[in-house]
C-alpha cells in the first residue's frame, strides 16, 4: 500500500529496541488504525537491537509494499531520546507523533491528537495514562517521579513518562537535545512559548518482550536531568523570526 504521493500529513516516530516480537503486530495496528486518515509516514527507528527487530520490519515493509514505511538504523544503541531525535531529523511532515515500541500506547488516539494540533489547539499534545496497565512498583515510581519533575522544573505535567505525542516538528528542532529529552518535552515546548494540552489515553499491557526502564536505572539520572531542565527555562532561546525582506 502506498499513500507517499503526497506530502504526509503527519510523520510517526517509534523507537525500537528488541521488540522483535511486537513490531510486526505494531506495524499492522498503525497500517489499519493510521492508512484512513490520509497521507502519512512511519519512521521506525531501530536503535542498536541485538536482536532480529530491523530484519522483521524490513520484511513486513517488503510483504506489503508499505512505502510510507522508512527504517532508520542508528550505528550504536544511543537510548530512546536519541532515537526519537534521529526519527524527527528525518521526518518529512510538520507534526511529529510518537508511540513506544512496546504495543502498550493505542495509536487509535493519534487522529484526534493530530486534529486537535492541527485546529491549532495546542503546540503540543501530550498523553496522561490514567488507567496505567503496568506493575504497582512502576507507577508508584511514576507518580513520584512525576511529583519531584514538576516540583524541581517549575512545570505541571501529570505523565512526563507517556510515550504517545503529537508536537509540531519545529519545537522538537529547535529544543536543547540531551539525554531523557524525550521525557520533557512539555516542558520544553511551553519554555518555548508553546501551548501544551494534555488528554487522557488508552494503556494496554505488555504483549512480549521485556521493560527496558526500572527504578534502578532512572531515578538519579532522572533527577539530574530535572536540574538541569530547571536552569534552562531561564536561558533558552526563543527567538522568532517576523519576516525577511
Amino acid at each position: 500500500m502506498s499513500n507517499t504521493s503526497q506530502s504526509p500529513r503527519f510523520s510517526l516516530v517509534v523507537p525500537i529496541y528488541n521488540e522483535s516480537d511486537n513490531v510486526a503486530n505494531l506495524l499492522d495496528e498503525v497500517e489499519q488504525t493510521l492508512a484512513p486518515c490520509g497521507p502519512f509516514e512511519a519512521l521506525l527507528v531501530d536503535d542498536g537491537s541485538t536482536d532480529d527487530s530491523r530484519g522483521r520490519m524490513q520484511q513486513w515493509k517488503q510483504r506489503r509494499n508499505a512505502t510510507w514505511l522508512r527504517i532508520v538504523q542508528l550505528e550504536k544503541n544511543c537510548g530512546q531520546s536519541g532515537a526519537v531525535m534521529a526519527g524527527v531529523e528525518q521526518a518529512c511532515a510538520p507534526i511529529v507523533v510518537t508511540l513506544d515500541g512496546d504495543m502498550q500506547n493505542d495509536p487509535r488516539d493519534l487522529p484526534e491528537m493530530v486534529a486537535m494540533v492541527e485546529r491549532n489547539e495546542a503546540d503540543a499534545v501530550v498523553g496522561v495514562r490514567r488507567k496505567r496497565q503496568d506493575t504497582w512498583t512502576r507507577r508508584l515510581s511514576s507518580r513520584i517521579g512525576n511529583g519531584v519533575r514538576n516540583w524541581v522544573t517549575g512545570d505541571k505535567v501529570t505523565d512526563a513518562a507517556c510515550g504517545i505525542k503529537a508536537i509540531r516538528r519545529e519545537y522538537f528542532l529547535r529544543a536543547p537535545h540531551f539525554v531523557g529529552m524525550h521525557r520533557f518535552m512539555a516542558t520544553l515546548v511551553r519554555y518555548q512559548g508553546g501551548k501544551v494540552v494534555e488528554r487522557d489515553v488508552n494503556h494496554r499491557p505488555r504483549a512480549a518482550g521485556v521493560a527496558k526502564y526500572g527504578i534502578g536505572n532512572r531515578a538519579l539520572r532522572g533527577l539530574r536531568d530535572c536540574f538541569a531542565v530547571s536552569w534552562l527555562r531561564t536561558r533558552i532561546l526563543r527567538q522568532k523570526v517576523r519576516g525577511v525582506t
